[in-house]
């Protein structure tokens, strides 16, 4: 690595073990968020409900960032980033090991509440460990840094369909076993954490705004961070209709099975989304974070309306393509709107997780339009989203004045 690069600060302290520790838990998230696009298509054949109401499923994990997010942000800011982590990591084995009862009493509700833990869980872990990685080397190195550890996040969203499709559509739909060894693998690694020391470092001027930092309440004042907390609302909202609705579109529109969706899913979208992750870590090391951002988010329009607009093989084609298109997209819009937070970069963190609910609304949304006019045409709602993702891209370098 460069003597200043991702984890290394310009007086030479290198970061490259927290690094490392930190980046696992990207891996454990991405796991949990993409089991529940499998999960959702399973539960509407095994219990025969609608894809609106399987849409729950993303809507209790989703809203467990709602609110979990400000709490978990104090827990942070009292106690430090690995508390927040051993928190997070403690939740989500709870609410994974809940399937093993859950499993026996085959309640969709009970269901609905172990993931409810786990999402409460996963709040923690991502309040903790974006900021975290933010401040882990040279401030000019955020977004590559951010870019490069959510790339194996996008490991996880490739093996959480493929075990998913394996237990629930291969396997004779058991949904206990792969939650009972994920609550196993999560309590483990709660273990390492409870036995090594991270380093607490504190709030650290925005890169290229050394010089100013901001009050709680003129955090509010800065464009890039409102902006960007509606321009993430918007990307979790779209990225999860998206991967709830992956197999039902194969399905419905491309004449694909299930457990094949579920295939490509893992391999061809989450291949793409991982893939695009790395590409965009090395690509801004040379373009701006915002041009990167506008480019993929005009891509992004461009699958969607394929996907509407040409049902068949074509729309799928190009919805394969939106996962290259928006892989770069969290990680970029979560380090820009953190850019001039200044003293209050734990703070705004929290919100920034909060506005993570926006996955919560979609699949809802996408699943009503689904079943009152077609599965194509629910393709709209992140369709719009993408727009604005767009707008405020392009308009970065001006609202940031």
């Amino acid at each position: 690595m460069e003597r200043n690069g991702l984890v290394r600060t310009k007086e030479g302290r290198s970061f490259l073990l927290p690094f490392i520790l930190i980046t696992s838990l990207f891996f454990l998230w991405g796991f949990a968020h993409s089991i529940l696009d499998v999960l959702n298509k399973h539960f509407q054949d095994t219990m025969e409900i609608t894809r609106t109401r399987s849409a729950l499923i993303q809507a209790v994990v989703y809203g467990g960032y709602f609110i979990m997010a400000l709490p978990a942000g104090n827990i942070i800011r009292r106690f430090g980033y690995r508390a927040g982590v051993l928190t997070g990591l403690v939740l989500y084995g709870v609410g994974a090991l809940l399937f093993i009862p859950g499993g026996k009493i085959g309640s969709f509700e009970f269901f609905l509440f172990s993931l409810f833990v786990i999402g409460c869980g996963l709040t923690c872990l991502e309040t903790a460990a974006n900021p975290y990685v933010t401040v882990l080397g040279d401030p000019e190195g955020s977004e590559r840094r951010l870019n490069l550890a959510q790339s194996f996040n996008g490991l996880g969203w490739i093996c959480g369909p493929l075990v998913g499709g394996f237990f629930l559509f291969a396997g004779g739909g058991d949904v206990s076993t792969p939650y009972a060894i994920i609550g196993c693998i999560v309590l483990a690694v709660a273990l390492v954490f409870a036995r090594v020391k991270l380093p607490e470092i504190g709030d650290t001027p925005a890169p290229r705004m050394k010089e100013e930092s901001t009050d709680s309440r003129g955090l509010w004042k800065e464009s890039t961070f409102t902006f960007g907390l509606v321009a993430l609302f918007l990307y979790v909202a779209a990225q999860t209709g998206i991967n709830s609705f992956f197999i039902n579109y194969a399905t419905e529109t491309a004449g694909i099975s299930a457990h094949e969706a579920s295939v490509w899913l893992s391999f061809g979208g989450m291949g793409l989304f991982m893939a695009g992750r790395m590409g965009g870590s090395w690509l801004m090391r040379s373009v701006r974070a915002e041009k990167v951002l506008t480019a993929c988010a005009v891509g992004a329009v461009a699958s969607m309306a394929a996907v509407i607009l040409l049902p068949g093989r074509a729309g799928w084609y190009g919805l394969l393509c939106c996962f290259l298109c928006e892989s770069i997209m969290f990680p970029t819009i979560f380090a820009l709107a953190l850019r001039k937070t200044g003293s209050n970069t734990k703070r705004a963190s929290s919100f920034l997780i909060m506005s993570i609910v926006g996955g919560a609304i979609a699949p809802v949304l996408m699943g009503a339009i689904a079943d009152t006019s077609s599965m194509a045409t629910g393709f709209s709602v992140p369709l719009v989203c993408f727009v604005v993702i767009a707008v405020y891209a392009y308009r970065y370098k001006a609202i940031s004045l």
